[in-house]
């Protein structure tokens, strides 16, 4: 597997990715994202930004995430347990339906925790879906706590941290 920065030659396989993600998690009752989020436009400005990366394996888009220090306000309800440190927020991060159950996503969480340790960051945030099991089943085998939750469009999103 490959991972380096995304780049807007990336921007069509991200979307083709997305659209065949969104149509897997439908089909398993999972209605987390749609055509309003997230949006080519939401890709488009993570690459401007530096902040989304790519994975692939034998020139194929297999997986991709966004890296961050942006949050939402709702994050400030999360009774987080890192408080003070460097922290970082996992946006995105999609896995191809092609290559899910193959571990594949371990493998790039394992990489991005140690891609922010890194960079100096010593936790790592994210928001799940709470209707999402197979990825909060993935979050909290890797060690990743629920602080907390907000209620957004889609429903209710699961707040979660690990310390690095």
């Amino acid at each position: 597997m490959e991972f380096r920065q995304g780049t807007m030659d990336d921007l069509k396989s991200i979307c083709s990715l997305i659209a065949e993600a969104i149509e897997t998690m439908e089909k398993q009752g999972i209605h987390q994202w749609d055509e309003i989020y997230p949006t080519r436009e939401d890709f488009a400005n993570d690459i401007t930004n530096g902040t989304l990366y790519t994975v692939t394996e034998e020139s194929r888009l297999i997986a991709i995430y966004t890296i961050s220090t942006e949050y939402e306000p709702e994050y400030l309800n999360a009774e987080w347990k890192c408080n003070g440190e460097m922290t970082c927020i996992i946006h995105r991060l999609c896995v191809s339906p092609e290559v899910q159950n193959r571990g594949i996503g371990k493998i790039v969480l394992n990489h991005i925790e140690n891609q922010l340790q890194n960079m100096g960051f010593k936790s790592v945030r994210l928001d799940v879906f709470s209707e999402n099991p197979y990825a909060i089943s993935m979050y909290e085998k890797n060690g990743y706590i629920r602080c907390g939750y907000a209620d957004w469009r889609k429903g209710r999103f699961w707040l979660m941290e690990k310390k690095l």
